[in-house]
């Protein structure tokens, strides 16, 4: 094992130190949870249920503590981080209800009777990301959990201390031992282990499109099954019959939130060229009155950047580009950066087509609604975007000719635990949450009862 220690991004102070597994405690770990995975596997679907709602219960008790934890490892300001810890005890306390609802099918059939099952895959290795480590551990422990799966989760190097916590408010619940354990460690160790453990029957990835790519290579040697939720480079669509005004006031909400460190973030606006200079009068205002600060204060409303390394990078971007406006953010310690507006002279300049990750938005002009879909479908991904505009007809042919996974109209809404969440394209493989997350986590196995067995037409074939 090693020593890693964990820096507050807003003040550059270490606050903690991690133990970092090896690859024999990752082994181990596995093991422990393929053993409770037996048991987890057989608890009563109403037993299973109701340890779930005692967990989520838990997890309510424990948001102001977790939300101050977010803040202190990723920087994040207070209210974003009281909603991400309300939606893991959200999202746990919905699937509480899935043990007791995972129905299978009886299929007419000649000669007798057929059922379907939902049965658990085993062990699930889950790969958290450092930009939300605390809602996106929770949409795959839920699920998991519920299905009758054991979880072993890898946070990231970064931002461990939120599921490091989840899983202790989990074992003081009453979560049985080995059934969710938090494997604090690097990815090169612990998540590559994921992968190649033959006990770890499927891995829950979000992170960057290159790794999710080896992750499902390494994936491929086992058939084991993958979902994955990568990169993005969204969209938000102004056309001119929209409330321009209203659509400028919302940008910076949907391209800067959590510092643009979100691969939903709508880092490119395509304007309607008639109401551009409007747009961009309106976009302006906004930007400078978007408070960037201390996350442990109740009026910031973006905090820093999660490293150094990762504001040097943004920064690149933002020296390379036409910068039209900025906002303001803190000198001093921290990983700071301006929110910044670009002007897109096209769409292949890299501040348009490449995923940044940083609060930095560019804004294009476009011509048609022909043009929009083009420009908003000229990339690689395909996750999530917004489309603004009065017009109900145009609203549904854009958003079925967009190519992404997650579209809103009129607002910047990407993730609500009741409904599906994923990406098109380079952006991920498969759906989280909503109703049918923890079918996701199941094999479906089809039984055959024969009434009599030599009536039915498989058997007289054999005969």
């Amino acid at each position: 094992m090693s020593i890693h220690e964990v820096i507050n991004p807003a003040t550059e102070e270490v606050i903690d130190s991690v133990e970092h597994l090896d690859v024999r405690g990752t082994d181990e770990a596995i093991e422990r949870a393929a053993r409770a995975y037996e048991t987890w596997k057989n608890v009563a679907p109403a037993e299973r249920a109701r340890i779930m709602r005692d967990f989520a219960s838990a997890l309510g008790d424990a948001q102001e503590e977790l939300a101050r934890l977010e803040v202190s490892n990723a920087g994040h300001v207070i209210g974003n981080a009281r909603w991400e810890a309300g939606n893991v005890r959200d999202v746990v306390g919905y699937y509480s209800a899935a043990p007791e609802r995972l129905l299978g099918d009886q299929i007419p059939v000649e000669g007798g009777l057929n059922v379907t099952f939902h049965e658990p895959l085993g062990v699930v290795g889950v790969i958290v990301p450092w930009n939300f480590p605390l809602p996106i551990a929770g949409w795959a422990i839920g699920p998991a959990l519920a299905a009758g799966n054991t979880v072993v989760l890898k946070p990231a190097e970064l931002t461990p201390l939120t599921a490091m916590r989840i899983g202790s408010i989990a074992r003081e619940a009453g979560v049985p031992e080995g059934v969710l354990q938090i494997l604090p460690g690097k990815g090169s160790v612990v998540g590559d282990r994921f992968v190649t453990h033959p006990a770890v029957r499927k891995v829950v990835f979000t992170g960057s499109t290159a790794v999710g790519r080896r992750i499902m290579a390494g994936c491929a040697s086992q058939s084991k099954r993958v979902t994955l939720e990568m990169g993005g480079k969204n969209s938000n669509v102004v056309f001119a019959d929209a409330d321009v005004r209203a659509a400028a006031e919302a940008a910076p909400g949907g391209a800067f939130d959590n510092a643009g460190q979100d691969c939903c973030a709508r880092s490119r606006i395509l304007v309607q060229e008639s109401v551009f200079d409007e747009f961009m009068e309106h976009l302006e205002t906004a930007v400078k009155n978007f408070r960037v600060g201390d996350p442990n204060d109740e009026d910031s409303a973006m905090g820093p950047l999660i490293s150094a390394g990762h504001r040097d990078s943004v920064l690149r971007y933002i020296d390379q580009g036409d910068v039209a406006f900025t906002g303001e953010a803190p000198s001093g310690p921290g990983y700071w950066v301006r929110p910044t507006v670009l002007l897109a002279r096209s769409a292949t300049e890299p501040c348009f087509s490449e995923e940044i990750f940083g609060p930095v938005v560019s804004v294009l002009r476009f011509r048609d609604e022909g043009e929009a879909v083009e420009l908003a479908n000229n990339t690689e991904y395909g996750l999530s975007g917004s489309i603004w505009t009065r017009d109900l007809g145009r609203a549904l042919r854009v958003s079925r000719g967009i190519e992404s996974g997650n579209l809103s109209v009129n607002s910047h809404s990407s993730v609500r635990y009741s409904t599906p969440f994923g990406g098109f394209k380079q952006s991920g493989l498969g759906r989280e949450l909503g109703p049918h997350a923890v079918e996701a986590f199941t094999e479906v196995k089809n039984v055959f009862f024969a009434n009599n067995q030599s009536t039915h037409p498989e058997s007289r074939r054999q005969s």
